[in-house]
């Protein structure tokens, strides 16, 4: 059975910093494929982070410069740094994992809000 369990979400001020976590269970982070969403109130959710593999990152425009993924394929773990945080990056926040060879996520965390004051 895959788990996926998000921590680290909370309360942060503009310009600041928070680290999430994905820890999962039963799906390895060395040989899937992994993606940070988030869905804002009133907001369809979108994806704005992705790691392959082979540790390869992708980032949405909205994001790029400002978060950074990283996973620890040793405590098969999926983070997320997120610096020079906005009001606008107030939301639910998701991981989810996927093979590789599959343009869907299969398996999503609980979500673990996240939000920016101004």
């Amino acid at each position: 059975q895959v788990q996926l369990v998000e921590s680290g979400g909370g309360s942060a001020q503009t310009g600041g910093s928070l680290r999430l976590s994905c820890a999962a269970s039963g799906f390895s982070l060395s040989t899937g494929c992994m993606g940070w969403f988030r869905q804002a109130q009133g907001k369809e959710r979108e994806e704005f982070a992705h790691i392959y593999y082979t540790g390869a990152t992708t980032y949405a425009g909205s994001v790029k410069g400002r978060f950074t993924v990283s996973k620890d394929n040793a405590k098969n773990t999926l983070y997320l740094q997120m610096d020079s945080l906005k009001p606008e990056d107030t939301a639910m926040y998701y991981c989810a994992a996927r093979s590789c060879f599959s343009p869907e996520y299969t398996y999503w965390g609980q979500g673990t809000q996240v939000t920016v004051s101004s």
